[in-house]
């Protein structure tokens, strides 16, 4: 893992936003930009890199903002894998263990659900980067109980990125072989997700009007694609 360099301005940032700035960075990069009245991570000749670690509703105003001027990319992390570590309370290591959860490409779209309508824009791309983490916790005494909080994230390794730009990049992730029309349960069954995953999935690409409402099978909408990206006589069809 690479650690930062103080040149890069990482003194008040969490270390998996440190370390994803410093894996980003390039020769000749500037660093905590002022620009258009907001901060950018990174900026590389003409693009802005947005690295962010936590939720995506937040950066809504910025993100509009910026792309209406400016070619941007937004970095989001999901944890590959991940090793949970408990600190006592003097930050001693009291065990580790790695957690079973797995989170792939997919994951991104729980975060993606606020920005649905930013999607596609021809200035913003989307980096999905699949990592290593540990995720350090502490104890916290409540008054019923003894709970442990994150205390913070800390890169490992970067496992892959994926990277999404044009609206053909995000219908991608519906399995090629899925016939239409097709519910969200059908979707989650095709992708091996819980439906949940499966329902933000089609509510972005929704949005983004890559996909279309056609009907109603009982009480589950029912989709198909639309690859020419223009929205739908029936896009407001619920």
């Amino acid at each position: 893992m690479t650690t930062p360099s103080p040149h890069i301005g990482t003194l008040n940032e969490k270390p998996l936003h440190a370390a994803l700035k410093a894996w980003y960075s390039e020769e000749g990069d500037r660093f905590e930009v002022p620009m258009d009245g907001f901060v950018i991570d990174i900026v590389r000749e003409q693009e802005l890199i947005e690295i962010h670690t936590g939720p995506t509703s937040a950066l809504k105003r910025k993100l509009t903002a910026l792309i209406a001027k400016h070619p941007l990319r937004l970095v989001l992390p999901v944890a590959a894998r991940k090793t949970i570590v408990r600190l006592d309370a003097d930050g001693d290591t009291i065990y580790t263990r790695q957690s079973p959860k797995r989170e792939g490409v997919l994951h991104a779209f729980l975060r993606l659900v606020s920005l649905p309508d930013l999607l596609g824009d021809s200035n913003l791309s989307i980096d999905i980067v699949l990592t290593t983490q540990q995720e350090l916790r502490r104890p916290r005494t409540t008054r019923r109980r003894k709970d442990w909080i994150v205390e913070e994230r800390r890169l490992v390794e970067v496992v892959d990125c994926v990277s999404l730009h044009h609206p053909a990049d995000f219908l991608a992730v519906i399995p090629s072989d899925l016939e239409e029309p097709f519910t969200t349960a059908d979707l989650a069954r095709a992708l091996s997700h819980p439906r949940k995953v499966a329902q933000q999935i089609a509510y972005v690409l929704r949005r983004m009007h890559v996909l279309c409402v056609v009907g109603k099978q009982g009480n589950s909408i029912l989709y198909r694609r639309n690859r020419s990206g223009q929205p739908p006589d029936d896009s407001e069809r619920r």
